[in-house]
């Protein structure tokens, strides 16, 4: 597993994260996630609220693609992982207990994203490039 940096955990914690799955057809889907937030050093993790697309592919198997930027910063990071799904637990029902808080309603499931590579957004020679 590759683990997030300081920047990295700054960045997720303050801008808009983007999550992509694809279905068992190869159909690309690619949603804002705001409840995204660092979970370890090693693992992401969300709050499932509508149980649409992303939820259908992440339980049809589909790996999770996480990307963040900073506009300001022109620097951003691509998270790629293997998801996993909680329903029930202590943590479900703390990310839960978030969500509630947060004014959204309580999610169907809480998805923990555990981080095998992550990748450089920031334009130049290392865009796109496997940093971690």
């Amino acid at each position: 597993m590759s683990k997030l940096t300081k920047e990295m955990k700054e960045m997720i914690g303050s801008q808009q994260c983007f999550h992509a799955t694809v279905s068992k057809e190869g159909l690309p889907n690619n949603a804002p996630k705001r409840s995204t937030r660092v979970f370890n050093d090693e693992t992401l993790i969300f709050s499932e609220g509508t149980g649409g697309k992303t939820y259908q592919n992440i339980l049809d198997g589909s790996k999770v693609v996480v990307a963040v930027v900073d506009r300001e910063k022109v620097d951003g990071f691509r998270f790629i992982g293997t998801p996993e799904v909680l329903t029930d637990g202590d943590i479900y029902d703390q990310s839960a207990a978030m969500s509630v808080k947060a004014g959204m309603p309580k999610p169907k499931a809480v998805i923990l994203v555990h981080i095998d590579e992550i990748h450089s957004l920031k334009p130049g020679p290392m865009a796109g490039k496997k940093i971690g």
